[in-house]
């Protein structure tokens, strides 16, 4: 038997390209989904962006139909705009929402029937701090953030009785990628470690269904909350 098919979209470099290393590393025949294709990509990475949706369900098809229907798929589809309310647009506004929630709309829809029908799987999504709670300068990324964690809750009451577990998991805190060093200058043993985020969503993949994980949050050591 092959091993089973991981679907990651938004398999950007840092954290997306880490997980299709550790989930390969770990038994999964993984295959990414971006807008664009990274250097150094791991694995299979196919360009699409997941906002459109018949490019979307064009690819997923013929993945299924090559490597059968995934058993973990992870929506770590992302965009940050920061800035005042007044300086952002309604375009910056109508974008977070398209790259974080429509492409995780186009992702479940292309993924979960054919799920269900192969018997289950787990739908994973990466959210933020910004899920719960709105900062200052964050108006659009915390809207949308929020509004992909409502999804989230509205899939797992819907597809969790059909066999599929969705989790959202809250990354609160800075994950230790070379743009986040850039951007926020802060110590790296302060970060999250993509490499422990991946492990953790290993877990999750494996739990037994009497004990479903829907929410999880993780934060580095010292991270106030």
């Amino acid at each position: 038997m092959s091993d089973p098919l991981a679907i990651i979209g938004g398999a950007g470099a840092g954290l997306g390209q880490t997980l299709m290393r550790v989930f390969s590393q770990n038994g999964y025949t993984s295959v990414g989904l971006n807008r664009s294709i990274p250097d150094a990509a791991a694995g299979t990475t196919h360009a699409v962006d997941l906002s459109d949706p018949a490019q979307t369900a064009q690819t997923v098809s013929d993945l299924i139909q090559t490597l059968g229907a995934p058993k973990l798929v992870v929506h770590n589809a992302a965009k940050l705009v920061i800035g005042g309310f007044e300086d952002t647009t309604n375009a910056d506004f109508e974008a977070t929402w398209r790259a974080m929630v429509l492409s995780a709309v186009n992702l479940a829809r292309s993924v979960l029937p054919a799920m269900v029908e192969d018997g289950g799987g787990t739908f994973i999504v990466s959210g933020a701090t910004a899920s719960l709670r709105g900062g200052r300068n964050f108006a659009a990324f915390a809207s949308a953030k929020a509004g992909l964690r409502a999804l989230t809750q509205s899939l797992a009451r819907e597809y969790g009785p059909q066999g599929i577990h969705v989790v959202h998991v809250v990354l609160d805190g800075i994950v230790d990628t070379n743009v986040s060093r850039a951007l926020h200058k802060m110590d790296p043993a302060r970060m999250i470690k993509p490499a422990d985020i991946a492990r953790t969503y290993l877990a999750l993949a494996d739990q037994p269904r009497s004990t479903w994980t829907h929410e999880l949050d993780l934060r580095p050591m010292g991270e106030g909350f």
